[in-house]
């Protein structure tokens, strides 16, 4: 059964209406698909003539009870049995119990001894419909499922927003018209972003040693890979590999042109 499942019966509601007297005797109708299939401890009490609403009648020497000392003695009537039971939670506020309340909890226990219970399952009954809580489990794969996908449109949108150059670093770059896909900086750009660059770096006012030994290592290394990526960017490994790449294709042209001369002489 899903977890958005639910059940109500109009009927019941029409007819005796909903409060603490006949909540579980609502959910123990025979269509809930909620309710246990074996007998529980609810339907022997039920059969013996222990109920809430003919305990507030009633009473057990004939004096009726008050709603509350009424649940404390069905609830006394239930410990004294064993198997699987269902228990309706007392509210919040005392008050509670002598008004009718939009929302009752009731918990489905599978009880051992009079102290040794295991908790089944839990349900609501808001405006007369059954709800089942949902697991823990369900809830955290939930919310986790929420959280990663917030996290992965919000790392997709702030992926388009960064930037590097080896001069500059890692950069952020906010506008529109540079975050769409291909398009390129030109040099004029560069030099605004590198005087952005060089204005927060002016507005730090602080001495390194008021700055915390966190910030302190991010700007050393920040500096230090920018001196590396820079080097490399000027080594000659890398402008030889370069130029001998572009320089190929000029080879082939030259060298075809004797070949051209040879078979001339040779006709």
């Amino acid at each position: 059964m899903s977890d958005t499942a639910s059940f109500v019966d109009p009927v019941f509601l029409a007819r005796f209406g909903l409060q603490r007297a006949n909540v579980i005797d609502y959910f123990l109708h025979p269509l809930n698909p909620f309710r246990a299939t074996v007998n529980t401890s609810n339907d022997v009490l039920a059969m013996q003539g222990l109920t809430i609403g003919i305990l507030m009648q009633q009473g057990v020497r004939g004096e009726p009870l008050t709603p509350q000392a009424a649940e404390e003695e069905y609830q006394a009537a239930l410990t004294r049995l064993t198997g699987e039971q269902y228990e309706l939670l007392p509210p919040a506020d005392p008050s509670m119990y002598m008004l009718p309340s939009p929302l009752y909890s009731i918990r489905h226990v599978l009880r051992t001894s009079p102290t040794s219970t295991k908790i089944l399952g839990v349900y609501y009954v808001v405006e007369g419909v059954i709800y089942k809580a949902p697991a823990v489990r369900s809830l955290c794969k939930a919310h986790v499922a929420k959280t990663l996908g917030s996290l992965s449109s919000t790392f997709e949108a702030l992926r388009k927003c960064t930037f590097y150059q080896p001069s500059l670093g890692y950069l952020w770059v906010f506008e529109e018209e540079f975050q769409k896909e291909g398009s390129t900086m030109g040099p004029v750009e560069l030099q605004e972003l590198a005087r952005r660059r060089k204005r927060r770096k002016v507005l730090d006012h602080r001495r390194p040693g008021e700055r915390t030994p966190a910030e302190e290592e991010g700007i050393r290394a920040t500096e230090a890979m920018d001196q590396i990526l820079v080097r490399l960017s000027r080594s000659s490994w890398v402008t030889n590999k370069a130029s001998s790449k572009t320089s190929q294709p000029k080879e082939s042209t030259t060298t075809s042109t004797p070949t051209k001369k040879k078979t001339l002489e040779g006709k």
